[in-house]
């Protein structure tokens, strides 16, 4: 070994030691909620959101508690039928507008956030009608599809809550966001984000079905995918036409009925998972 190696080596190994140093006060429980400095986690934006303003969205499920169990119980099923088939990016998709869709991608993103040895992200290609960000009270600026487009790197439009939870938004519509999404370069980009990050889930967060083209541009970068669909806003035709269509594509895991009344219950949001 040459003299110039044996620097570099004698260089790492006291990077690695003061690192070690760094983590060896942490108790063994805790370990899992800080983010090792060398993985790409660690470079993303760190994001910590206000549980006040998650309340207004009816994003319930930043804790646990008796609000977050109707999540917790649908991400448990969808976890269940993902590792049973190997799959890694559900696609949640509606109707049309209005049924909730980004409010359950976030709720389901932050209860499986939950499960500290699970890596999750969730992906905003709703890219008309970008909501996540407000949802969040995020205000970084952050647009995905600008890294989609090859003008940008992924990691600087992604936000990480905690250790295992990264969000990708867009702080602005994409006027060509059908062209994008049909683009081989989005798919690619994609692809190299799930490498780079590795996470166990991608929830991806898409356009509705009914008014563009968008999410069927889309539909075969996807592993399956659920419907949601709003109780007092959806007719059982267009559940039905998009059940159908979604079916022929691709792994149709159900429909979400969101928005549900039940006698004797004031609650306004109540969910079915079929």
């Amino acid at each position: 070994m040459n003299e110039e190696n044996s620097g570099s080596d004698f260089i790492l190994s006291a990077i690695r030691r003061a690192r070690d140093e760094r983590t060896a006060h942490v108790p063994a429980a805790d370990r899992a909620h800080v983010v090792r400095p060398d993985t790409p986690w660690a470079s993303l934006l760190s994001f910590e959101p206000n549980p006040k303003h998650l309340e207004k969205g009816l994003v319930r499920t930043l804790r646990s508690g008796p609000d977050a169990k109707p999540f917790d119980m649908m991400r448990t099923k969808l976890l269940h039928q993902m590792r049973k088939n190997s799959w890694r990016r559900v696609a949640l998709i509606s109707p049309n507008n209005g049924c909730g869709k980004t409010m359950l991608t976030v709720n389901l993103a932050f209860s499986c956030a939950r499960q500290h040895d699970l890596k999750a992200m969730a992906v905003e290609l709703d890219m008309r009608r970008p909501s996540m960000a407000r949802l969040l009270g995020l205000k970084s600026g952050h647009r995905f599809s600008e890294a989609l487009a090859g003008r940008a790197q992924a990691a600087d439009h992604l936000a990480r809550v905690g250790t295992n939870l990264a969000f990708a938004t867009n702080a602005r519509p994409e006027p060509g966001a059908a062209e994008l999404l049909a683009s081989t370069q989005a798919a690619q980009i994609l692809d190299r984000v799930e490498h780079d990050f590795a996470p166990d889930i991608m929830i991806l967060d898409l356009p509705p079905l009914l008014m563009t083209d968008d999410a069927m541009a889309f539909m075969d970068q996807v592993d399956c995918v659920l419907l949601v669909a709003a109780a007092e806003r959806n007719t059982m035709a267009e559940i039905t036409r998009c059940a159908e269509e979604l079916a022929a594509r691709c792994n149709f895991l159900g429909v979400i009925l969101n928005k549900c009344r039940f006698a004797g219950n004031e609650d306004r949001y109540g969910y079915g998972y079929d």
